[in-house]
């Protein structure tokens, strides 16, 4: 793979409007359905009680629905947890027993009289019970949200300090990219927003923070190898020579996400799905989001420490080699006297 790679010569810039069209359009479908149906919160940030069960036998899941309506838990939600008689119950907190201390215990104690008539006394088993109030759930929304906000910024100081703000800025515009494009995928996958997911959404963004930074440090060495190049090809040349590392690094780990998504169990399926997405977007976002942008941000307010070197007008002409010089001519020999006429 890597020497199919080797000597790679793709001009992955000359893409970036196109790239820019299909990623907006990605953004726009997640923004419509995330207004039209919002994301959905897991019980640990809107509050409510968790259940899992082992039954002695198979119950259909509408059974179960049924008379969980019927004790006034409208809108629960039943999952199948590995098998057809492991399942999961999620009820949440209604919103008038918000302030309500013992709110949470009184859902769960109705969730086992649901069981009860349901499933039947003593024929299943509550392997696991998680209990949040609904104070703590907006307690951990805005502590998910400032670590996001957080690494943000320090990103932008990182980059700043360690190559130039331009750098830092176009990283940070990418990264922000793959945290608003996976809240998409999030939403229109109408995956379960737990403390897990948010996690995976932070890997996401040290992941790409990675692969960006990789291409950027590569641009830095050729801005100064190749002065009088402009920037337009260094950045197609330093994406190039990056990409064995990125084609391995990324197979292998988009493999294991895929093995995870496909073989491990229903609680870290979510992890895996944004992981999966993640890596393809990171990917992408490196290439077509942070090297566009700061092409645009370079043209605009060009590098001081290398104006001659990142002038964008059309390509540099390909140096020619100079034809080694001619051999000087032998000087003239004297010329014989002429005999006198």
């Amino acid at each position: 793979m890597i020497r199919l790679f080797a000597n790679a010569n793709y001009d992955f810039i000359k893409w970036r409007r196109i790239a820019f069209s299909i990623t907006g359009l990605i953004m726009l479908i997640g923004a419509i359905d995330l207004v039209a149906r919002g994301l959905n919160y897991s019980i640990e940030f809107t509050g409510g009680t968790l259940l899992q069960v082992e039954s002695a036998k198979r119950v259909p899941t509408s059974d179960i629905r049924r008379e969980l309506d019927n004790a006034g838990l409208n809108g629960a939600e039943i999952q199948t947890f590995g098998s057809d008689t492991s399942f999961v119950i999620r009820a949440r907190i209604a919103h008038e027993a918000a302030a309500d201390q013992a709110a949470e215990e009184a859902v769960g104690a109705n969730v086992r009289r649901a069981l009860d008539r349901s499933v039947g006394a003593g024929q299943y088993t509550v392997v696991r019970t998680e209990a949040v109030r609904p104070k703590v759930g907006r307690e951990l929304q805005g502590k998910a949200l400032t670590a996001i906000l957080l690494s943000f910024v320090v990103t932008l100081i990182y980059l700043a300090v360690r190559f130039e703000w331009r750098f830092g800025l176009a990283a940070v515009v990418a990264t922000a990219h793959d945290v608003i494009a996976t809240i998409a995928f999030i939403s229109v996958m109408r995956l379960e927003v737990s403390l897990i997911v948010v996690g995976a959404v932070l890997t996401v963004v040290g992941y790409s923070l990675n692969d960006t930074i990789i291409i950027f440090d590569r641009v830095r060495e050729n801005l100064r190898k190749y002065r009088r190049q402009n920037l337009y090809e260094i950045l197609n040349l330093s994406i190039n020579e990056t990409l064995p590392r990125s084609v391995l690094t990324h197979g292998t780990t988009i493999a294991t996400t895929l093995a995870l998504l496909l073989l491990a169990g229903e609680v870290i399926r979510p992890f895996a799905w944004v992981m999966t997405f993640g890596i393809f977007t990171g990917t992408f976002s490196s290439i077509y989001i942070a090297a566009p942008v700061l092409l645009w941000i370079e043209k605009r307010w060009p590098g001081e420490d290398a104006r001659g070197a990142r002038t964008l007008g059309s390509r540099a002409p390909t140096p020619q080699f100079a034809p080694p010089p001619a051999t000087p001519p032998s000087s003239p020999s004297p010329r014989a006297p002429q005999p006198a006429r």
